[in-house]
C-alpha cells in the first residue's frame, strides 16, 4: 500500500500514487481498458500550452495501447501506433496484408448472413416469431431454409465487428444472434459482448438492460459454481462503473446491485479497491436518493465496510470516511478530503464528480460537527470545511436555507448556533424498544426447536 503523501504534495503525484488502472484493467475487456489509457495520456498534457509534461510516461502509455490492441482487428489504428513508437512514416507491409485479410473475412461473414439479416428485417417474418426459440428456428428452417450455420455466422460477424471497433454494428449482430440461438454459452457470451458495445457507444439505457441480463445469467446459470460466479460478479462490478458514473438513472439500481449480499461479498473478498467508487457514489447520492431511508442504510453499511476492510485497502477517499465517521477526527478528515479531491481528479470514472464529492463531504463534516456542538465558531468551522471565512459563511447560509436546518448565525459573536431540541420520553421509549418484538419472536422460535 502506498504511503499517504502530504496535503501540500504535487497533485499529479497524489493521483499517481493511488492510480487504480492496473487493478481495473485485470477485470475489463481490452476494448474497455482503452478509454482508461486515453484518459491517463490526456492527464499528461498541459492544459495551457498543450505540451506533453512527461515524454517518457507518454511513450509508456503509447506502448501499452499498442500491446493492448495489437491482438484486435483495429488494423489502421494499430499501424499508426506502431509508426509512432518506431518513428516510421509508413507502416510495414504486414499491416496492409492483415487489413486485407480482415476485410475479406468481413465480406465472407456478410455474405453468409445476408439472407438471415434480410429475413429479420421483414415484418411478415418478425411477426411470426415467438418467445420459443426452438419453434422460431423450425419456422425459419421450414419456410425460409435458414440453417444453424447462418445463425452462428451472425455471432461470428458480431465478434469480428467488435474486434474491428465497429461497436454499433457488432451490437446489432449479437442481438439478432441472441434472438434465435439456443446455444446458452454463446448467448451468454453475446450478452457480455452487447453490454461492452453499449458501454463503448454510450447507449446507457440499453447498457443497463444488458447489465441486468448479465446479472440474471450469473445468478441462474452459475449458481452451482461459486468460484465462476465470484469471477463473473467481479467482472460485472467493474463493467458497471461505466454507467454508474456516466448515467444518472443508473445510480440507484447499480448501488442496489453493489449492496446486494452476493456483490458486496465479492467486493470485500476479491476487489476491495471498488470501495473508492462505492464511497463516492453513496456520498454524492445524498439529496438525490428517492428513498432517504435506503441512503442512510447505505451510508451506515459503507462506514462498516470501510472499517472492516481498512487492513486490506485504503486511499484518501476511504480514509476520509474512516477519520470522520469512525474516529471522529475532524482535522484528519479535512486533510484526507484535500487528498481525496486530487485522487478523484486523476481518476477516469470520478473526475466529473470531484466537485460534487467535496461539497457532499463538507455537508457530512458539518452535520457530524453540529451533532456534538451547540455553538460553533465560524472561523473554526471554515477551517474544518477547508474554506476561507467568507466562503464558509456563504456556504453555511445556503445550507441552512436549502435544508431548513435548525440553526442560525450569530454575526456579532461570529458563531453558528445549533438548536438541539430534546427528544421526548415517548420517542426515546420507541427507539429503545424498536425491534424488540421481532427479536422476541426469533428467540421463541429458537426455543421451540
Amino acid at each position: 500500500m502506498a504511503s499517504a503523501p502530504t496535503a501540500n504534495g504535487d497533485a499529479a503525484a497524489v493521483a499517481s500514487d493511488y492510480n487504480l488502472v492496473p487493478k481495473l484493467a485485470q477485470n475489463l475487456d481490452r476494448h474497455l481498458i482503452f478509454p482508461l489509457l486515453e484518459f491517463t495520456a490526456s492527464q499528461l498534457v498541459d492544459e495551457e500550452s498543450g505540451e506533453v509534461k512527461d515524454q517518457a510516461k507518454a511513450r509508456e502509455i503509447a506502448q501499452a495501447k499498442y500491446s493492448l490492441l495489437k491482438k484486435t482487428n483495429m488494423t489502421d489504428y494499430v499501424a499508426n501506433l506502431y509508426c509512432e513508437l518506431q518513428g516510421l512514416e509508413e507502416p510495414p507491409a504486414e499491416f496492409a496484408e492483415r487489413k486485407q485479410k480482415v476485410f475479406s473475412q468481413l465480406q465472407k461473414y456478410e455474405q453468409e448472413t445476408s439472407k438471415i439479416i434480410e429475413l429479420l428485417e421483414r415484418d411478415d417474418v418478425v411477426n411470426n416469431l415467438r418467445s420459443d426459440k426452438v419453434a422460431n428456428l423450425e419456422f425459419l428452417k421450414r419456410e425460409h431454409d435458414v440453417t444453424m450455420d447462418m445463425v452462428d455466422a451472425l455471432f461470428d460477424l458480431g465478434n469480428l465487428q467488435y474486434s474491428c471497433g465497429n461497436y454499433a454494428d457488432a451490437s446489432e449482430m449479437l442481438y439478432r444472434f441472441r434472438v434465435l440461438s439456443t446455444d446458452n454459452d454463446k448467448v451468454a457470451y453475446a450478452t457480455w459482448g452487447r453490454l461492452a458495445c453499449e458501454i463503448l457507444t454510450m447507449n446507457w439505457e440499453t447498457a443497463m438492460e444488458e447489465l441486468q441480463k448479465v446479472r440474471e445469467t450469473i445468478d441462474s446459470r452459475l449458481s452451482q459454481n461459486p468460484l465462476a460466479q465470484l469471477h463473473h460478479r467481479t467482472a460485472l462490478t467493474h463493467w458497471a462503473l461505466f454507467p454508474l458514473f456516466n448515467f444518472e438513472k443508473a445510480r440507484e439500481p447499480i448501488l442496489e446491485l453493489f449492496f446486494n449480499a452476493g456483490y458486496i461479498n465479492t467486493i470485500q473478498a476479491n476487489c476491495p479497491w471498488i470501495l473508492r467508487y462505492l464511497v463516492v457514489a453513496v456520498i454524492t447520492n445524498r439529496g438525490r436518493a428517492k428513498n432517504p431511508g435506503i441512503h442512510q442504510k447505505q451510508m451506515k453499511d459503507i462506514v462498516r465496510i470501510v472499517k472492516q476492510e481498512a487492513y486490506e485497502y485504503q486511499d484518501p477517499v476511504t480514509r476520509f470516511v474512516h477519520a470522520l465517521c469512525i474516529d471522529f477526527d475532524f482535522e484528519e478528515a479535512q486533510r484526507q478530503l484535500v487528498l481525496a479531491e486530487e485522487v478523484l481528479r486523476g481518476d477516469f470514472f470520478l473526475l466529473a464528480h470531484a466537485d460534487d464529492f467535496v461539497d457532499s463531504a463538507r455537508h457530512l463534516i458539518f452535520e457530524s460537527y453540529c451533532k456534538i456542538h451547540a455553538r460553533i465558531s465560524l472561523q473554526d468551522l471554515s477551517a474544518r470545511l477547508g474554506l476561507n471565512a467568507d466562503a464558509a459563511e456563504k456556504w453555511i447560509v445556503n445550507l441552512i436555507r436549502d435544508t431548513r436546518l435548525d440553526a442560525k448565525i450569530d454575526y456579532k459573536e461570529g458563531t453558528v448556533v445549533m438548536n438541539h431540541p430534546p427528544s421526548s420520553v415517548y420517542q426515546q421509549v420507541i427507539e429503545k424498544t424498536k425491534g424488540g418484538f421481532f427479536r422476541t419472536q426469533v428467540l421463541n422460535a429458537a426455543v421451540a426447536k
